[in-house]
């Protein structure tokens, strides 16, 4: 594991480095699992302080622990790499550079449950990756079958639907269905995939996994805070000089994010894409990017001054509007009029004490929506409107 000091970021290769599975013909990792005991392993995940690296951030080792005491027989692994959230792309990298870490976290996500069968559920604009992946899940499967463990991964194709990426649309998607989320509880560790109880995580988490298995729990909580443990692999776009994914170590404040990828002119952080919450210049020094701050799936879009807050927000209202997959009334039509208001106001049909009631309308959306697509889109509103309230007017 590298760390190397940059600034006062820490830039490390936790899930970029070299895992020696391929490359030696083996796979070392899974050869010890194996041998090991679910419930040692399940503590030792716990002890890590590991948690979703897909932005909800529940603790990992809870969820396989919930999930290894159902009696249930027949269960099932699934790494989420639908990757929908504007400004991600991370997952993708991860995939094309070291998708063995990925099917490893899988394979001993499966030996811990007693899951027999795992799924990569695969954004489907991500389709030019599959024959690559399919190779390699070839050799994978042999691997572990020749290690006389009884688990196989296989690709499931995405619908090209945003809301697919919540875990219950997922699991609809997977059996064919029309995407559109569940009713929880219950929870997918209790009743998902084929109503049989099922892990989800990230492309990153199950990563994660693979590595503190092969560095230990120490190494893996060396890096990070006390509440956001490790590293996190980061999507950066928008007005920087360096565009690109890197992976830095958890916890940084935003201010020295900003020192390190801004244009010098930054006035604006999307932290977590367009669902996730907008930080203006004057909170960058306060404001921690991590689960005791504001915790981001790996989306970082920075803004400079040249850049109409106004014109973001509205790109973002107008990309839920289209994504909601119109289930439930809250956001089907909320995030329409959420639209249709904010252009009222900035054309003058509305006066500006009109945001007022649209923020209500996100407070409202927020509490009764069904999934997250409409219970997030407070988070954008709130966060633009609330800093940047001079630009929805003028």
């Amino acid at each position: 594991m590298i760390d190397i000091t940059n600034r006062n970021l820490k830039k490390t290769d936790v899930i970029f480095g070299e895992c020696g599975h391929k490359d030696s013909g083996k796979l070392p990792i899974l050869e010890t699992i194996i041998k090991k005991e679910a419930d040692e392993i399940i503590d030792e995940i716990i002890e890590s302080g590991l948690k979703g690296r897909g932005g909800a951030g529940f603790p990992t080792g809870l969820k396989w622990k919930f999930c290894s005491m159902n009696p249930v027989s027949e269960k099932y692994v699934v790494c989420n790499a639908d990757e929908g959230e504007p400004g991600t792309f991370k997952d993708r990298d991860i995939l094309l550079k070291v998708p063995e870490k990925v099917f490893a976290g899988m394979a001993i996500c499966g030996h811990v449950i007693g899951a027999k069968e795992g799924y990569l559920y695969l954004r489907g604009e991500y389709l030019f990756m599959v024959p690559k992946l399919n190779a390699i899940l070839t050799w994978f499967n042999a691997k572990i079958k020749d290690l006389g463990y009884d688990f196989a991964i296989s690709i499931r194709r995405g619908s090209g639907a945003y809301v697919c990426g919540e875990e219950t649309a997922l699991i609809e998607s997977m059996e064919g269905k029309r995407g559109e989320s569940r009713n929880k509880p219950p929870y997918p560790v209790a009743e998902g995939f084929r109503n049989k109880p099922t892990v989800i995580n990230n492309v990153e988490t199950f990563v994660d996994v693979a590595m503190i298995q092969k560095y230990g729990v120490e190494c893996f909580k060396k890096l990070g805070t006390q509440d956001s443990r490790g590293s996190k692999v980061f999507s950066i776009s928008g007005d920087t000089l360096k565009p690109g994914v890197y992976e830095l170590e958890m916890g940084m404040k935003l201010s020295d994010f900003v020192d390190e990828f801004g244009d010098g002119d930054t006035k604006a952080v999307q932290v977590g894409g367009a669902s996730g919450f907008c930080v203006p210049r004057k909170h960058f020094a306060e404001t921690i990017i991590g689960f005791e701050g504001i915790p981001t799936g790996g989306s970082m879009m920075l803004f400079n001054s040249s850049r109409s807050m106004y014109n973001v927000l509205l790109n973002y209202l107008e990309f839920f509007a289209d994504e909601s997959c119109g289930q439930c009334t809250p956001c089907r039509v909320g995030c329409q009029q959420l639209v249709k208001g904010i252009e009222a106001v900035k054309s003058g049909k509305k006066d500006a004490d009109y945001l007022n009631v649209l923020l209500k309308l996100t407070d409202a959306m927020k509490t009764t929506s069904k999934c997250g697509l409409g219970q997030s889109v407070a988070n954008p509103c709130s966060s633009i409107i609330g800093n940047f309230v001079e630009e929805m007017i003028y």
